[in-house]
């Protein structure tokens, strides 16, 4: 199972992991020139923070082996495919509690901005080899590596 793995002293904040969440998830196109900006529906399923050590930290879904999103999540929406290993979402279960947001240890789930009601869920990509946020990230502070289960 494939996993992103992060390298946090090679992180520089560049915003690349967030912009390029925002181009794979954009409906109006996936080049970086369909992307507008200005556009509240455009948002990333990641970001960036300032750790303890001031320094930039990318906050990605672990995909956690025993996820506390799932065993909170009242309505099924959130469950772990044993196949992939993967957390995934399904927003028309979803009863927009929110239980999955805060009972995240690393603070990755939100609920969208528009609506406030689905929860912006990393999907890896799944019909992508390798997820936008690796592939924009310039450092490679992001990269991909093989686990085993």
């Amino acid at each position: 199972m494939r996993r992103i793995m992060i390298d946090r002293y090679k992180c520089e904040a560049c915003l690349g992991c967030v912009l390029g969440c925002m181009v794979e998830h954009n409906k109006k196109g996936k080049s970086i020139y369909d992307l507008d900006l200005e556009d509240m529906a455009n948002e990333s399923r990641n970001h960036v923070e300032v750790d303890y050590e001031n320094r930039p930290a990318p906050i990605i879904c672990r995909h956690c082996e025993d996820p506390e999103c799932v065993t909170t999540c009242m309505s099924g929406a959130m469950t772990k495919n044993e196949e992939t290993g993967l957390v995934e979402y399904d927003k028309d279960k979803c009863a927009s509690c929110f239980m999955c947001v805060m009972s995240c240890p690393y603070g990755v789930l939100k609920a969208d901005r528009i609506n406030n009601e689905v929860i912006m869920k990393c999907d890896m990509c799944s019909n992508r080899e390798v997820p936008r946020c690796v592939e924009f990230c310039p450092t490679r502070a992001l990269y991909m590596v093989e686990v085993a289960r």
